[in-house]
């Protein structure tokens, strides 16, 4: 029976510690997430993209949805900063084809606007969702010893849906850490990142994607 009982506290124990993980909020407090896209326009958002070229052809909002044409490369970012929050992403690819297959999220963007900038990227290709990029100089524990163009993998097998299908790309910052989940499972993780605070942007590379919702949370940490 003592045996049984000392069973079931560390059961107790480990349960009590994934429901408090510093990293991912409680209910609670994801239930206070505000929207970043207001369905109806880019307000409180920056469109970058090449010189010369005009961001309205590549991003629109039609319906209460974006729209992304994935051409050129670029990205819509916040205007504000943001450091230690839950990120939620619901977006999915309109078609995919060989070289417009591609999109991503990047967290911590750092000025000035170029493509592409110091941040860190929420890999969004087709079924390589939950890479993690260190861009442009920044870097991480788990990405010592790797090029720019190499990503940390993500963990196990891709939990994307099927092209059409809307995902759910959930993205943690805190402090020096990202965490990634995609359809509600854990994919990729860095920590000891050397940026922690910045814009919030999607990419625009290749895929042709929508995005129906961007929500931010911030973390008490």
């Amino acid at each position: 029976m003592k045996f049984l009982g000392a069973i079931f506290l560390m059961v107790a124990t480990v349960v009590l510690a994934q429901e408090n993980n510093l990293a991912y909020p409680p209910k609670s407090e994801r239930d206070m997430s505000v929207a970043l896209f207001n369905h109806k326009d880019f307000a409180g958002w920056t469109l970058c993209t090449k010189p010369g070229a005009d961001p309205l052809q590549t991003w629109s909002v039609t319906n209460g949805v974006i729209h992304c044409t994935g051409t050129p490369n670029g990205y819509l970012r916040t205007s504000q900063v943001y450091s230690n929050y839950f990120l939620t992403v619901e977006w999915r690819f309109v078609k995919v084809a060989p070289k417009a297959d591609n999109t991503g999220i990047l967290v911590h963007i750092r000025p000035p606007d170029k493509v592409w900038p110091q941040c860190v990227q929420v890999q969004g290709k087709h079924d390589r969702q939950g890479d993690l990029f260190l861009m442009e100089g920044a870097e991480a524990k788990e990405h010592k010893g790797r090029d720019k163009n190499t990503p940390v993998p993500m963990r196990g097998p891709s939990a994307e849906n099927p092209v059409g299908e809307w995902n759910k790309a959930e993205t943690i910052c805190v402090r020096n850490q990202v965490e990634s989940f995609i359809n509600g499972k854990f994919v990729n993780e860095i920590s000891v990142c050397t940026i922690n605070s910045g814009y919030i942007g999607i990419q625009s590379e290749g895929g042709e994607i929508e995005i129906r919702a961007i929500d931010y949370c911030p973390l008490k940490y």
